[in-house]
């Protein structure tokens, strides 16, 4: 993994580039440039899926100035209707799907090996609580077969959270346990899919993690329903308990912000923009002498 050369708390800031909807390359620039964020984490499917109009992403995003830090893989049949749509249907466990999900992974690695990209993301699945459930075997067989995927391409595999808890995802990833797999920490997914306090989840999780989702939700009134995503400071993530988390245990990684809600995807990435870079000159301010 490349970490970060930072000189200024935004030069740690990326965005997914979903999180702003562009139609094509060219709107993603020019998104990315209003916002003053110079570091994208793309999605990287539409690359092998619709290469007419992405096939040259990432050319274009370097020569505006805009460097790709991370990928992301989004397996193909997901369904996020719900809860139960997407445990169902989610990442790499629908056997109808493994064999092209596979063939699609295999893309982004060949993409990600012929352009220097070193970490691409994606959510795995749910991952069965018991071991003993065929599931579990299932998951972690496939799971090894794309992070051997990957490690040949020179690029690290993290696993998105939330699907899990915190202690689910580390007793699986040490069944697994592949040297190329690591975490993408989201604080909101801990709460929109009820799977416990974000900031337990980075104290279990930190050392595992490679790049952290800057995201906001507030948690389901009622059980077995998602949560709400919102705006990066209007929902349930204590972001000083976070950033204090992330202090102390030297994460020095990449913060990305994620938006997958709301009118104004602009306005809210500008939001949390902001946010992070108060947060990251409060740690780096000098502590006054009394």
């Amino acid at each position: 993994m490349t970490l970060p050369t930072c000189s200024q708390p935004v030069d740690r800031l990326g965005v997914c580039s979903w999180s702003l909807k562009p139609k094509d390359p060219a709107e993603l620039i020019q998104q990315l440039q209003s916002l003053g964020i110079t570091r994208v984490l793309l999605a990287m499917s539409p690359m092998v899926q619709d290469p007419e109009i992405w096939g040259g992403a990432i050319g274009e995003l370097r020569s505006a100035g805009i460097e790709i830090i991370s990928g992301m893989f989004s397996p193909i049949g997901e369904d996020y209707s719900t809860l139960e749509t997407i445990r169902l249907t989610g990442g790499i466990v629908p056997d109808e799907r493994w064999e092209e999900n596979l063939a699609l992974a295999a893309g982004i690695a060949q993409i990600a090996e012929r352009e220097g990209i070193d970490m691409v993301m994606f959510h795995a699945g749910f991952v069965p609580h018991d071991k003993n459930d065929p599931g579990f075997e299932k998951l972690k067989d496939r799971l090894t077969v794309l992070a051997d995927l990957f490690a040949d391409a020179g690029c690290e595999l993290l696993l998105e959270t939330g699907q899990e808890t915190a202690d689910d995802m580390l007793e699986f990833l040490d069944s697994v346990n592949h040297p190329n797999i690591g975490v993408n920490f989201d604080p909101a997914n801990m709460i929109l899919y009820g799977n416990g306090d974000p900031i337990d989840a980075i104290s279990v999780l930190v050392d595992l993690t490679g790049q952290i989702h800057i995201k906001d939700a507030v948690a389901a009134t009622t059980p077995g329903q998602w949560g709400a995503e919102v705006a990066v400071g209007q929902g349930q993530v204590d972001w000083d308990r976070l950033f204090s988390v992330l202090n102390d245990a030297g994460y020095d990684g990449y913060l990305v912000i994620e938006r997958e809600a709301g009118d104004d995807r602009p306005g809210d990435v500008a939001l949390a923009r902001d946010r992070v870079i108060a947060q990251l000159s409060q740690i780096d301010a000098p502590a006054t002498q009394s």
